[in-house]
């Protein structure tokens, strides 16, 4: 039997998330049947949980990223380098990845280096590929230019120390704002040459204007929206950009237009769902090979808060989402 998550309706995730149970599936041509081994409960996936819209006639699957291992190979299916029956593998931005066995297209589904354990191949998909994506949308913005400076908010999170390795690795200058300063606190000990801001205090963003040390702030990252939007579009130099990448806020972003008008500046998203329709097969390619590096070269930054079974699911969920969570939730169903 197959043991997977589901949901019927939008709400509370640790409310409408259930487990069911049915066969254990087959591989079909252009498939592979993985047998998983653990899975990280994302909030992206949780959101996407609470704001599914009204009653599904069929169970709706949770989750897109899982690692395991591969029991079976559809019939002529083209699979990727180093992609074989009993090896470890990843599957990202597969709907139904929380489940004990996964049948997935040929082309979300990658191998992982032996040197990486489970706690980290279950999460080396979805938090690296965004920290490419965010450092692409930095690179080749024009105003970044030579010395313009990069903001991130919540860089205490899973993906934010992820972008601070990426900054160092490529010298990209960083200023770094969390919450508090006991998670500015922490941030300092794993990167003490990257400078950190706590909004808790009321003039944090000047504090984030001069560690700049009077250089432009030309690019801004926040998962977070809502009115922190407006004090980070006050933050960018004239031409300056702002990424979201996510939606933890949930009241609405209110920005009058004359904030981008006179100052030129652009309020974009990015997602991976827009990465995968949208990047070619060789861009897609060379991000997962970016996205396999980051995870071995930050191995030590891929946190995991706890690890629980499938029948802990309610808990995992709750867990999810505490406040001041460090790392990954991971399942072993």
């Amino acid at each position: 039997m197959n043991r997977r998550v589901v949901y019927t309706r939008g709400g509370p995730p640790a409310d409408v998330l259930t487990v069911i149970e049915e066969p254990e599936p087959a591989a079909e041509h252009g498939q592979v049947l993985i047998r998983t081994t653990a899975f990280a409960v994302h909030r992206g996936d949780l959101l996407a949980v609470e704001a599914y819209p009204g009653t599904a006639a069929e169970p709706v699957p949770g989750g897109v990223e899982a690692t395991g291992v591969v029991e079976a190979i559809g019939p002529g299916t083209r699979v990727a380098p180093g992609v074989e029956v009993g090896g470890r593998v990843a599957v990202f931005l597969h709907p139904g990845a929380w489940s004990q066995w996964i049948v997935a297209d040929a082309e979300v589904v990658v191998a992982v280096p032996d040197e990486l354990p489970d706690e980290v191949a279950a999460q080396m998909m979805v938090n690296p590929l965004t920290a490419v994506m965010l450092r692409r949308e930095a690179q080749e913005h024009l105003a970044f230019g030579y010395d313009g400076f990069l903001v991130q908010t919540a860089a205490g999170s899973s993906v934010g120390r992820l972008v601070t390795g990426v900054c160092q690795f490529h010298n990209l200058p960083l200023v770094n704002v969390v919450r508090s300063d006991s998670g500015a606190a922490e941030l300092r000990k794993r990167f003490p040459d990257v400078p950190v801001v706590a909004t808790e205090h009321p003039g944090w963003a000047d504090e984030v204007r001069r560690a700049a040390g009077g250089r432009p702030v030309s690019v801004a990252f926040d998962p977070i929206g809502g009115k922190l939007v407006e004090d980070l579009l006050d933050l960018l130099a004239p031409g300056g950009k702002l990424v979201i990448y996510g939606q933890l806020a949930e009241e609405p972003i209110t920005v009058h237009a004359s904030t981008l008008m006179h100052q030129s500046l652009t309020l974009t998203g990015a997602t991976l769902g827009r990465w995968l329709l949208e990047a070619s097969a060789d861009r897609r390619a060379s991000d997962i090979a970016t996205a396999k590096q980051i995870a071995l070269a930050l191995t030590d930054q891929f946190d995991v808060a706890a690890t629980y079974s499938l029948d802990e699911l309610t808990t995992a969920v709750e867990h999810a989402v505490r406040p001041g969570k460090v790392g990954a939730v991971l399942v072993r169903p």
